[in-house]
């Protein structure tokens, strides 16, 4: 059946509408936690689709109908925007590296309501901006989008009974195992915590966090993402924990061989590499990113035509909601106005560079986005970190949900959905993963820790966020304030960083590690990245011995690793606020 023969209330009705807001929940609250673990975000689409086949079917059950695609279209579309919006923890764990260091002046504690009213309205405007430029991405410039067609063909499966129901299976398989080792490791009783959360290797293998971590999320992420980036993060982990930390121990570059003191010094290689590779992948785009802005013309950028959404309500709304952002910044955030609306023009463009390198790579520069607006505040604003980190925060924000719009119109593109229901999804969704993240993200942090205490190493120490809040103080500082050797490291990683991406642009791709892998792997705790690579490694056996059942089942399976954890991790971290706050312990310890 054809999906642009159903008629919209199978489509945007009260089922469809309810479910997708208790996925962007879902979503929302366990993305922070695998960002912050992981260090990246990876594909939530079809996570978000497989959760959304399964709710509406139960609800289904009750009501006789059987979902069907622009139903979970919807769904996941809203699970999608949530993850985005919790994708912005990174940016407040940033926030908490820069606060732990008096010396740069930086002080940005934001509550819960301050977190969502700017991630919020930033994310609105993010989603608005990015209304008017469909008909350019998806029919003019017909970009391919290659997880929004992955997202699309899932949905479409789905709808086929037989095959949604071995792979609905297989996920809860996946959720119940990754969630079961969760309990186990974390849990309580403590009598039932007979397995470790890591095996680690060589004596300072516990303080180095070397290892294999028995991380289901961290083996299903590997087998979503693949042999050549998992094993370039590998790659990253050999340098980072295995050669560098004895070599600077001696050399008395450090004064131990800990994670915390290695990481300090090893950020620096790690984000000139990850800046240097992904600006570098950027120029070599030049004609893509002129592309893009010559080729724009006066009736697209109206909206003429180019969208079932309401352009008066966009344009009501960017001038509405800029105004608020105005408001919000200079408020809870010290900006001044001129500021907020110099870095709100200067994202515009930054979005469309955004939009069209995914829809041409499959890559998302949020980052990277963010680290050039981070560079043009260093112009505007010299030494003032706090407005560099507020600017780019802003500028990642509304870039980061323009990419997701355009995701989504392309999966919506291929099941035959409507336009202004997705965009009315994205729009509801975008409050619900801000509340999320604001309410989750104190919680991960005060019971896993993202800055290092004494006594206390941190775990969930994302590198996008050492990256974020390690450019801002090299911005304010310049290099005569690195410690001893990382000026150095600091280039060689940029010229590192360049060659892999002049490398990754030519035929021979496939064999030339990833620059960004690279870079993650050198911050992330090797036991995560074990992890990941065992799961990598996995998937091309799997894909080997039995590529049809690999294609069938990888992705369900990874998406139930992935979730189980996260999710059993959150109620965990909840259950230990409330015994704190109330002296009641609900894990029953």
């Amino acid at each position: 059946m054809d999906g642009r023969s159903l008629a919209p209330r199978q489509e945007l009705n009260a089922r469809s509408v309810a479910v997708a807001l208790v996925v962007a929940a879902l979503i929302g609250a366990s993305y922070p936690l695998i960002v912050l673990k992981l260090g990246f975000g990876p594909n939530i689409s079809v996570v978000s689709a497989f959760f959304g086949y399964l709710l509406l079917s139960a609800v289904g059950l009750f009501t006789g109908l059987r979902p069907n695609r622009l139903e979970n279209n919807l769904v996941q579309t809203a699970g999608t925007t949530a993850g985005q919006a919790g994708f912005m923890c990174v940016l407040l764990a940033a926030f908490d590296m820069l606060n732990s260091k008096p010396e740069l002046h930086f002080s940005v504690h934001l509550t819960a309501v301050q977190t969502f009213l700017w991630l919020t309205v930033a994310g609105l405007l993010g989603v608005l901006l990015a209304v008017p430029l469909r008909r350019h991405y998806l029919e003019t410039e017909n970009l391919p989008f290659a997880d929004g067609v992955a997202t699309g063909e899932t949905l479409t499966v789905l709808e086929d009974p037989k095959k949604a129901k071995s792979r609905a299976r297989v996920l809860g398989l996946g959720l119940g195992m990754s969630g079961t080792v969760t309990w186990l490791q974390l849990g309580y009783p403590a009598s039932l915590r007979f397995l470790p959360e890591a095996l680690y290797f060589g004596a300072s293998g516990k303080a180095l966090r070397l290892g294999l971590n028995w991380s289901l999320l961290s083996f299903g992420t590997g087998l979503l993402v693949g042999a050549r980036v998992t094993l370039s993060m590998g790659l990253g982990m050999l340098a980072s924990w295995v050669v560098l930390p004895p070599l600077l121990f001696e050399r008395h570059v450090i004064e131990g061989l800990t994670f915390a003191q290695t990481v300090r010094w090893v950020m620096w290689p790690a984000t000139g590499l990850m800046v240097s590779g992904g600006l570098t992948t950027l120029a070599l785009k030049w004609r893509l990113v002129l592309k893009t802005f010559g080729s724009f013309r006066m009736a697209e950028l109206s909206g003429s035509g180019s969208t079932d959404f309401p352009m008066r309500w966009v344009l009501g709304g960017v001038v509405t909601l800029g105004a608020a952002l105005c408001l919000i910044q200079s408020v809870s955030l010290g900006m001044p106005v001129w500021a907020t609306l110099s870095s709100l023009v200067l994202s515009v463009p930054l979005m469309l560079v955004g939009i069209q390198v995914l829809g041409e790579t499959n890559w998302a520069p949020i980052s990277v986005m963010a680290n050039m607006m981070q560079g043009l505040f260093a112009v505007l604003m010299p030494g003032q970190v706090t407005a560099n980190m507020i600017a780019s925060g802003m500028s990642g924000t509304i870039a980061g949900h323009g990419e997701t719009l355009m995701q989504d119109y392309k999966a919506g593109q291929i099941v035959g959905a409507s336009n202004r229901h997705l965009t009315y999804l994205q729009l509801a969704a975008v409050p619900v993963g801000s509340l999320a993240v604001a309410l989750v993200y104190p919680v991960l942090r005060d019971r896993y820790g993202v800055v290092d205490q004494p006594g206390h190493a941190a775990e969930l120490s994302s590198p996008v966020s050492v990256k974020w809040a390690g450019f801002a103080e090299l911005l304010s500082r310049g290099l005569g304030a690195l410690p001893a050797g990382c000026g150095t490291a600091l280039l060689v990683g940029c010229a590192a960083g360049v060659a892999l991406a002049l490398g990754e642009s030519t035929r021979h791709r496939r064999f030339v590690p990833s620059a960004t892998g690279i870079g993650i792997g050198m911050l992330i705790p090797g036991a995560s990245v074990m992890a990941m690579v065992a799961g990598a490694l996995a998937h091309s056996g799997w894909r080997w011995r039995a590529r049809a059942s690999q294609e069938a089942f990888s992705v369900p399976l990874a998406s139930g690793f992935i979730a189980g954890e996260a999710l059993v991790a959150v109620v965990l971290a909840v259950a230990a606020a409330v015994a704190l706050a109330t002296g009641v312990d609900l894990r029953g310890k």
